[in-house]
This record gives structure tokens, C-alpha cells and sequence, in this order.
């Protein structure tokens, strides 16, 4: 089939770098066509353990074109800096990297920007990652003062855009914080012009490469960054991030047509887990929070920000599978609930009386919300090593069972530990 596309369903961290990467070796593309160096992914090569978060998860397969597409902001020193460690570690894979012209530029005012802005915000600071994600897509869509691509990897065009800018944004910097940082244009100009060399041969018009691709029959995988839950339009505004990160957001962020995408695959942890603010109904503020924090290392692979643990929510990941139109669900971690000895499922909300079973659109109503819960008995076994679906536990079966029916959605694939090969693959049962 032409395209697939994976996308997270829940707030992030999804694992879905693992089913990217299982799916890697049937397609000759993979796509990053949103977000920032914002978004973490883990992937395992060789033995090996690399924490990417610009690159594509299929980077690391010789056989792969990655594409960066045009809804991504790039830091360039991030991207560069993911490269050398991978070169570091082996794997030289800048010729196999295209950078869209038409993404827009991190630069070092977007960073100190946003510092100033969350620290205003005090108590109700968003918990953003500060890498000046949300200012640059501001900037992006202020149109006045944003810088592409195409204009790093122009000298002459950059330089002068730099020094237009760098005052305003001094002005606007003093005026939210006199601690702010002093910009200096010509530092940016000779940091960010050494940077441009080194992006030059990967930089194109990367939606013209990858609709030819489709021409010629190639196959090609989105690999969506964060989680459904933080769309900016569909998610839990205003505790989100500034892009699509829904499925809804691979065709403005890569130029490649609805139609092209065949097959949504989405990817939801067998329980919850969110990080920074926001309502979070189904949170274990407890002794079982934190043990299933512990069991499945939920730590932030960008900030190493301790993630908040709760039961699956099925109101939520529903939501995400409709508003994307999810063919089928991977269900990861389920290895991490082991050893408890029931677990819950929130099947609706009951807000101030009224039960519902939608994700409200005011976070004021989510954050009312209390939880009804479908109880399943856990069971105790280690299952790492279990490789096909009926030899899980019988009430590990009622529990992928008991989600693939409140969600609405086929559960295809159950990830029961990190290796490629703790994967089982429902079509296969």
C-alpha cells in the first residue's frame, strides 16, 4: 500500500518508535511531518539504544530514505547534534535525510522566548519543554518575523533576516523579563551559518520528492510526534502543543494527499501517562502510580521529566482513534501492569452528574471529571516472553479485550516488552 501512518493516541510517549521501526522494513520512506526536537522517541538498533527526537525512527535502517517534512520546526544545533551521535555510534546517515525547505527555523530568541513567557505564567505555567517549539510556530504563523529553511541555507537571505529581527525580539524579551538574555546577531549569524553548510545537501522541496514517490510506487511511513491528546486544535487546549499531532496533521504538515494514507495505525500505553499540566482524569497519585512508573520507565526521554501514571482511558483514546480514523490499535507496555492484581479501565466521565462518554472540549470540564471504571482482574505471570496472543494470561487476554471494545477500534498489535521480537502481532495469532 502506498502509506501508512502512525500516530500516538493518548498524551505522548506512546512507545511509537517500536512499531515504527517494525514496520520500517516494508516501506522505503519514513516521514516526520510535525512538531519539533520537542517530541522523544527511543529506538533499539544492533543492541544498541538511541534517543532521537528530530530524526525519524527509521533512521537508523540503511534502506530508508527519512524525510523531514514542512509542518516540523527545525533547531538546527539539535539536529545536527542527533546526527553526530549516531555517526558517533556507527551508523553515518545524513545521505539518507531530507530536509524540507519550507520547515521553519528554531532560532535562539524562540528558546529565550518561551522561558520568559512560561515564567510569567507562574503557577499556571503549561509545562511546555522549552526548546522554543511553540514561539517558533507562533512566529510561523505571525508570518512577520520567521525564518524557513530555504532562508538558513541562503546566505546573504539570512543574515539579513537575523538582523532585522534581532531588535524586536530584544525589545519583546526586556519587556517580559529585564533578566532576559542579550542577543547578539552577529553570534547567531556565525553559529547558524555553520550549521547551514552541513544542512545544504539535505535541504529540497521534499513534498515534490515525496509525491513522486507515490508516483513511482514506493511506499512511504508518517511517524506522528507526541500524542492526539496535545493536537492544538483537538486536544486538551490550552495544555497541548502547537501542532497537529493528530492524524489530522500529516497531510498540511508533508503536501502528501488524504488519500494517499491507507492504513492509521494508533498507538496507546495499556495504561496512561501524561507529562506537564492539564487535567488528567484517570491519574494514580498513589503507591500503584508509582509503581507502574517505576516498571515502565516513565521518564521523559527529552527532559527526563517523571511522567504522571494513571488508568487507560478509553473516553480519551477513543476519542484520539475517531477524529483520526485509526484502522487498528498497538496496545504497549502491557508487560508493565503485570503483578498487579486488578487493574481499571475508564469507560466514561461523570462531570458535576452527567455521564458522558466524549472528551469535553473545556479542560475545566475535564478536569471535573471523575472516572467510571470497568474493573479487570490483573494477573501475576511475566509475559516478556509470550509471543503469540493465546498464550497470554487469561485475564491479560479479557484486558486487551476489554480495551479493543470500549475504544471501537481492532487491537492489532501487543507490545509486551522493548526488543522488535516482544511483539505480538494479532494477524498472526
Amino acid at each position: 500500500m502506498p502509506a501508512t501512518s502512525v500516530i500516538g493516541l493518548q498524551w505522548g510517549d506512546e512507545a511509537k518508535g517500536k512499531i515504527v521501526d517494525l514496520l520500517t522494513e516494508h516501506h522505503q520512506i519514513v516521514v516526520r511531518y510535525q512538531g519539533g526536537n520537542n517530541a522523544g522517541h527511543t529506538v533499539k538498533f544492533d543492541g544498541n539504544t538511541y534517543k532521537l527526537s528530530l530524526l525519524p525512527s527509521g533512521i537508523l535502517q540503511p534502506h530508508v530514505m527519512s524525510v523531514i517534512g514542512p509542518g516540523v520546526v527545525v533547531n538546527p544545533m539539535a539536529l545536527l547534534g542527533e546526527l553526530d551521535s549516531l555517526t558517533a555510534g556507527g551508523h553515518e546517515c545524513s545521505a539518507r535525510l531530507l530536509v524540507s525547505e519550507r520547515a521553519h527555523v528554531i532560532c535562539p530568541w524562540h528558546l529565550a522566548e518561551e522561558a520568559a513567557l512560561e515564567k510569567s505564567r507562574g503557577s499556571h505555567a503549561i509545562g511546555t519543554t522549552m526548546r522554543g517549539i511553540g514561539t517558533c510556530y507562533r512566529d510561523k504563523v505571525g508570518r512577520s518575523h520567521a525564518i524557513r529553511i530555504a532562508d538558513l541555507v541562503d546566505t546573504d537571505s539570512f543574515a539579513a533576516k537575523v538582523r532585522e529581527i534581532v531588535p524586536f525580539k530584544q525589545l519583546l524579551l526586556n519587556a517580559l523579563d529585564p533578566a532576559a538574555p542579550v542577543l547578539s546577531a552577529d553570534q547567531i549569524i556565525q553559529e547558524y551559518s555553520a550549521a547551514a553548510d552541513r544542512i545544504r545537501p539535505m535541504a529540497c522541496d521534499t513534498t515534490s520528492y515525496l509525491l513522486d514517490a507515490l508516483d513511482e510506487g514506493k511506499n512511504l511511513l508518517f511517524e506522528g510526534a507526541q500524542g492526539s491528546l496535545l493536537d492544538i486544535d483537538h486536544g486538551t487546549f490550552p495544555y497541548v502543543t502547537s501542532s497537529n499531532s493528530s492524524g489530522c496533521g500529516i497531510h498540511n504538515g508533508s503536501g502528501v494527499p488524504e488519500r494517499a494514507i491507507q492504513r492509521m495505525i494508533g498507538v496507546a500505553k495499556a495504561y496512561t501517562t501524561r507529562v506537564g499540566g492539564g487535567p488528567f482524569p484517570t491519574e494514580l497519585d498513589n503507591e500503584i502510580g508509582e509503581r507502574i512508573r517505576i516498571a515502565g520507565n516513565e521518564f521523559g526521554t527529552v527532559t527526563g521529566r517523571p511522567r504522571r501514571c494513571g488508568w487507560f482511558d478509553a473516553v480519551a483514546t477513543g476519542y484520539s482513534a475517531r477524529i483520526s480514523g485509526v484502522d487498528s490499535i498497538a496496545i504497549a507496555l502491557l508487560d508493565v501492569l503485570s503483578g498487579l492484581d486488578e487493574l481499571h479501565i475508564c469507560e466514561a466521565y461523570d462531570i458535576r452528574g452527567q455521564i458522558t462518554r466524549t472528551l469535553p472540549a473545556r479542560c475545566e470540564d475535564l478536569a471535573d471529571a471523575v472516572p467510571v471504571l470497568t474493573r479487570v482482574p490483573g494477573w501475576q505471570e511475566d509475559i516478556t516472553g509470550i509471543t503469540r496472543f493465546s498464550e497470554l494470561p487469561q485475564n491479560a487476554q479479557q484486558y486487551v479485550r476489554t480495551v479493543e471494545r470500549i475504544v471501537g477500534s481492532p487491537v492489532e498489535f501487543v507490545s509486551v516488552g522493548p526488543d522488535r521480537s516482544q511483539t505480538i502481532h494479532m494477524n498472526l495469532n
